[in-house]
């Protein structure tokens, strides 16, 4: 049985500990507060800004429709030449962790999804290419001895601490010159998504970075309920062109989607490291009693010993 004295340091130390577990789970409280108002206020800035673009997309691509149904003719030589050009080209995957520990299996999971994606991804027969954000994906990376960019590790922090909007713009430039030198043809997103307090899903989101319609897969339903809400959008004139609007508008609908990914990252980590602060503060709690419970038992044995060694000393006396 352990000593009373050492029952007392491990008691003193375990709430030292609670303390700490305490304060940033509070700090974690507040950081999660404060991102949720930022993610909440920016999503209706993203969402009006989205419902532009399609309005200004569908228009533009019916009318490059109507204009180039009369001069499309099929080239089956150019057809092959591009899927041999696209077969050689890769996928950028971009997987977000955090810069720092202590949020529970936050970071450890997202290694996991990266290093499966990647799997699938190299399956597929295509090349990838990484470029991690998060100090804690790099460490893990460089455990793999794969190649990946360093240049937007420690990009999260900076968002944090000053709202820096234009790292997310130097991102974007950064892709799209990878995209339009033809190194790379597609770009995936790999984070948590905040659903609740208590849930956060790892989530893979590919940016699309042209207008270009042939580009994209949407279904025919989807584009017949897009024509059907913006039937009355496309009806007002627009100075200028519509194009030039597009072309204007599109850039910065790019960069609002990646810094609404940045935004649900650091919200997903926040409750991560609140929960895990939380259950944390709360073992300590059940250790706590425990200790204490143990300290009272083994000094009402001390008390119980010296009490039987002085009544022995007193019959013996006798």
């Amino acid at each position: 049985m352990a000593s009373l004295k050492e029952i007392k340091s491990r008691i003193a130390s375990v709430r030292n500990t609670q303390k700490i577990t305490s304060a940033m789970r509070m700090v974690a409280s507040a950081k999660l507060h404060h991102t949720q108002g930022m993610t909440e206020a920016f999503l209706r800035y993203k969402d009006e800004l989205q419902k532009i673009v399609d309005s200004l997309q569908f228009t533009v691509d019916n009318s490059m429709r109507t204009d180039d149904s009369s001069m499309q003719t099929d080239d089956p030589q150019g057809a092959s030449q591009l899927s041999t050009v696209n077969s050689q080209l890769s996928t950028l995957l971009i997987p977000i962790s955090s810069n720092s520990g202590l949020c529970g299996a936050f970071n450890s999971n997202i290694a996991k999804a990266t290093m499966q994606r990647v799997q699938e991804l190299e399956a597929q027969g295509r090349q990838v290419q990484l470029l991690p954000i998060g100090k804690k994906i790099a460490h893990e990376l460089k455990k793999t001895n794969k190649d990946f960019s360093t240049d937007f590790v420690d990009m999260l922090d900076k968002i944090e601490k000053s709202n820096a909007y234009t790292d997310v713009e130097t991102l974007v430039r950064c892709v799209n010159g990878l995209y339009q030198r033809e190194t790379i043809d597609d770009v995936e997103f790999l984070y948590h998504h905040f659903k609740s307090m208590g849930t956060q899903v790892i989530q893979v989101d590919s940016l699309q970075l042209t207008t270009d319609s042939s580009m994209r897969t949407d279904d025919t339903q989807g584009a017949s309920q897009l024509s059907t809400v913006n039937y009355q959008l496309s009806t007002y004139l627009t100075e200028p062109s519509r194009q030039e609007l597009l072309a204007s508008l599109f850039p910065r609908l790019l960069n609002a989607k990646v810094y609404g990914i940045m935004l649900d990252s650091l919200t997903s980590e926040h409750a991560a490291r609140m929960l895990a602060m939380q259950t944390a503060d709360d073992n300590a709690n059940d250790l706590l009693k425990e200790l204490t419970l143990l300290y009272n038992k083994t000094r009402q044995q001390s008390i119980t010993n010296e009490l039987i060694d002085i009544m022995s000393g007193k019959i013996g006396e006798h």
